[in-house]
């Protein structure tokens, strides 16, 4: 049996009445909610540096658009531009889009690759996933409480070298898909970011050195044929050491890994792929 069409699957327009009711659903529950969110910047670098993640935004590979990777860098360098140097004290939260905001061509966003319909299209201000996903990153290497994470497939191109644990994988759309953290320890954080180029670089730093440090490990890798369709399978942990004998504390589970392949499955090395 086919299954029947949602409402914002029926045209475009639809799709768009879709969003601006779930943007407006997200306004009224931040108000309602009373959000206390990170707001104070300061340009001093707090004193002790927790994790730092430099990383290439431009995707070069087989079937995906230079001109729309071009485009992310852009992009990911206005809304580094609104989160650098932010402050999250105590008690407070962090959301990329109360910082950030909306994302129009009037503020300078380009047309990137966002995800509609389970499908890569352009669209204003996309790539910003990339940004949201080197957020995450930064959050799990450190004692903050990650409080809102939506997942999409981390297999949206081939990968390049070495398989690295959630190279992607955020999803967020202003505003109703958001990153969010807060901090329920008594020390401050802060986060760093920029992009020079075409790279990226992020740190979290805080007022207090952490007695531990992080790791984060990708166990039984493998791509799997289901019906038509393949998927990247992986369980991805959270390692907790302590910092004064190496000792493992804890191995948490991040996320159980269940992504669909959204690039051309002749790609997949055939060794990867587990019947």
């Amino acid at each position: 049996m086919r299954r029947r069409k949602l409402f914002c699957e029926m045209n475009p327009l639809f799709y768009r009445i879709s969003e601006k009711k779930e943007v407006a659903k997200r306004h009224l529950k931040n108000i309602k909610e009373r959000k206390k969110f990170a707001s104070t910047k300061i340009e001093e670098p707090l004193q002790f540096l927790l994790y730092e993640h430099n990383s290439n935004m431009i995707k070069r590979a087989p079937g995906v658009e230079l001109d729309l990777q071009l485009n992310k860098a852009v992009n990911i360098g206005i809304a580094s531009s609104k989160i650098n140097g932010v402050l999250i004290l105590p008690g407070e939260e962090f959301s990329l889009w109360d910082l950030v905001g909306s994302t129009t061509k009037r503020k300078g966003y380009l047309d990137g690759r966002v995800i509609k319909y389970n499908k890569l299209v352009p669209g204003t201000g996309g790539g910003l996933c990339n940004l949201g996903h080197t957020l995450h990153l930064l959050v799990v290497h450190s004692p903050l409480t990650v409080t809102e994470f939506n997942k999409h497939s981390d297999a949206l191109a081939p990968d390049e070298g070495k398989r690295v644990p959630f190279s992607a994988g955020t999803s967020i759309a202003y505003n109703y898909l958001d990153f969010r953290f807060k901090n329920n320890t008594n020390n401050v954080y802060q986060i760093l970011i920029r992009t020079e180029g075409e790279e990226l670089y992020s740190q979290i730093r805080s007022n207090v050195d952490d007695p531990h440090f992080y790791e984060i490990n990708e166990e039984n890798h493998c791509f799997k044929k289901e019906g038509n369709k393949y998927f990247r399978c992986s369980k991805i942990y959270k390692d907790t050491f302590n910092k004064s004998n190496k000792a493992r504390i804890a191995h948490d589970l991040l996320w159980d890994n269940h992504s669909e392949v959204m690039f051309d499955y002749n790609l997949i090395p055939k060794n990867q792929i587990k019947s």
